[in-house]
């Protein structure tokens, strides 16, 4: 299996990378692409649920960062690890058999699994403001913060990855503002449809997305940092928005089409594909304002999961390390069926996964649709 190649980005090109120099124009004469695109209308933020804050850090040195999600009091969660590989610290503890029944924020980062001890830095921010369970000890705090992992340490010098400081910052910029969408935070190195870079297939930019819904009393939100080996497709109008493509840059290499015609053909086994554990992982974190139990919140996590399959294609892949984690803030006591939350928070997660490729900015090598 061949390896994906590295990308050598400079703080130079990464800086003029976010102003979207890097563009093909052959790509606006494929029938997915617009040739002047206009500026996506905001969609609703994770914040709107209302008791909980979200802040960046977005590394200068090149492609990567990350996000923090605090939470302004204890919040109910769960999770759904549907990928092969997630990279995820105190995930354990979001399982219905564990007695731990709240948290008190999320990490996400980019840098890949050594990138999870910086988690540190968001246990300092709040052990300084005596948030966490009391441990039955003098003047001790203990915050559960659960983190998870993207891969993005093939975009310029992998040996460069966000620490504690960094995300300390985050923490310190958090605010219930809308989220910053795009190449920030933990999906500022994010990219998607890179199964077949090894054959001349160039795949595009992903990055953090955010939607939100609200109906009567209830709001249903998600953020996803989209870092997917598949295809991101609009799943609304059933066309591909950002993933792999033709060698010739002319056109989407349809990624659900290049593998058929790998089973197809003799000797499909040897045909490389960029597919190892780690690499490509989509992260998403659902919340509603609706009190619910960590047992409910694990199935608002598995319903929401289907929304990501929506639109990435192809989705849990073998080397994908998915996750959808889920939290209730409590503030609403509206009771509702846990069944159309979960529909709704479905169609939530597609419309921020599209959101992350659309609102996505090109790097040297990684070109975003928005910059066409």
């Amino acid at each position: 299996m061949r390896a994906m190649r590295t990308v050598d980005v400079s703080r130079r090109q990464f800086l003029n990378g976010l102003g979207g120099v890097t563009t093909l124009a052959a790509l606006r004469h494929d029938r997915v692409s617009a040739a002047q695109p206009t500026p996506l209308q905001p969609a609703g933020s994770l914040t709107d649920v209302g008791g909980l804050r979200v802040g960046h850090f977005t590394d200068p040195r090149r492609p990567t960062g990350c996000t923090a999600i605090l939470f302004d009091q204890p919040a109910t969660a769960g999770v759904d690890y549907d990928g092969s590989a997630p990279g995820e610290s105190l995930g354990v503890v979001l399982q219905p058999v564990s007695p731990l029944d709240q948290i008190h924020a999320i990490f996400l980062t980019g840098g890949g699994p050594m990138a999870l001890g910086a988690s540190a830095g968001v246990v300092r921010f709040l052990e300084e403001r005596h948030v966490g369970y009391d441990w039955g000890v003098p003047n001790v705090r203990v915050p559960i913060v659960v983190g998870a992992v993207v891969d993005d340490l093939s975009l310029g010098d992998g040996r460069i990855r966000v620490g504690p400081d960094e995300a300390y910052r985050a923490c310190e910029a958090a605010s219930a503002a809308a989220v910053v969408e795009g190449s920030v935070g933990a999906g500022t190195g994010a990219t998607v449809g890179k199964m077949f870079v090894g054959r001349g297939m160039r795949g595009m930019k992903g990055g953090v997305g955010t939607a939100s819904v609200r109906l009567g009393d209830v709001v249903i939100a998600a953020m996803v940092v989209v870092n997917a080996a598949g295809d991101i497709l609009d799943w609304r109008q059933g066309a591909i928005v950002a993933g792999a493509r033709t060698a010739d840059g002319r056109a989407f290499a349809r990624s659900i089409d290049v593998l058929r015609r790998d089973l197809d053909a003799r000797g499909a086994a040897m045909a490389p594909l960029a597919d190892e554990p780690l690499r490509a992982t989509t992260l998403a974190v659902v919340a509603t304002n609706v009190a619910l139990s960590k047992t409910h919140l694990t199935k608002l996590a598995m319903m929401a999961n289907t929304g990501a399959a929506r639109a990435i294609n192809p989705y849990h892949t073998q080397g994908d390390g998915d996750q959808v984690l889920t939290v209730s803030t409590g503030l609403s006591k509206a009771e509702v069926s846990l069944t159309a939350l979960g529909a709704i928070a479905a169609e939530v997660v597609a419309d921020a996964v599209v959101r992350a490729a659309k609102m996505a900015t090109s790097v040297p090598g990684w070109t975003a649709i928005r910059d066409l």
